[in-house]
């Protein structure tokens, strides 16, 4: 193994909070020798603010190290519809991710969903429904059922989702994880191929799972979103299951 890509929020953090271990583990991973990514579907923080916050607690990160589903999604549209007038549908402030992507209101090419929280009310979900039935094409930055804080599970965007394909009889173009394209995009930039490269996630099915069919080591951890009824309905198994982060050095050893 030469790298490793990192889940942020239940991995590392909760309500951006260290979880136990994890910032000492950072530090040794970097300190053997890995590159070290950390992969997000946070969709409420730009990449430097998610720095800033993860720096302040005690992580040795910069911007540069951190690689989010709205700029993936940026990359995407600039790529797959360019020019294209966007929709978003998102709660945070994400446009310095999004780049030169043009933000409409009304008349859109393309429905954006983000991450869910006050913003998904009627109006917006329907003003969305609306424009895919006149024609818009839909890109979702993840499917995320929910995800942890400290105040519990909290329900996320993928459930609206559902509920907006299945009315406007589309399917949503997805751009985080567990898009393969998410997973390359981090490869791409780390410089190493899938086989040389672990992916550290709560989430079984679009952390660890997904890292597996696009060629990575999957190691699951029992923090964050993790709930032992769904490792047990899983798609798949996972190549390790681990307690938390903290035990991942121990796992991977020195860089080779």
């Amino acid at each position: 193994m030469r790298a490793v890509l990192i889940d942020i929020d239940g991995v590392l953090t909760v309500s951006w909070k260290p979880l136990p271990g994890a910032v000492e583990a950072l530090r040794g991973i970097r300190a053997a020798g890995f590159g070290v990514a950390l992969v997000t579907n946070t969709t409420s923080r730009t990449r430097a603010s998610i720095a800033a916050t993860l720096s302040e607690a005690g992580f040795e990160v910069g911007a540069r190290d951190v690689l989010t589903a709205p700029a993936v999604t940026a990359a995407h549209l600039a790529e797959r519809h360019p020019g294209a007038r966007c929709l978003l549908l998102n709660s945070g402030d994400i446009a310095a991710d999004l780049g030169d992507v043009t933000l409409v209101e009304e008349g859109a090419d393309v429905v954006v969903v983000g991450g869910a929280g006050p913003g998904f009310d009627y109006a917006a979900l329907n003003r969305a429904f609306g424009e895919l039935q006149r024609g818009a094409r839909l890109v979702a930055m993840h499917r995320n059922l929910y995800w942890r804080t400290d105040a519990g599970l909290q329900l996320d965007s993928g459930a609206f989702l559902l509920g907006l394909e299945r009315a406007a009889r589309v399917e949503a173009e997805v751009t985080g994880k567990p898009s393969p394209a998410f997973f390359a995009a981090a490869l791409a930039r780390l410089g190493v191929d899938a086989g040389r490269a672990l992916m550290v996630g709560d989430d079984i099915e679009s952390d660890v799972l997904a890292a597996q069919r696009a060629g990575l080591t999957g190691v699951l951890v029992r923090t964050g979103k993790y709930r032992p009824e769904t490792h047990e309905e899983a798609s798949g198994t996972p190549d390790h299951v681990l307690d938390s982060f903290a035990d991942v050095p121990a796992l991977l050893g020195p860089a080779r």
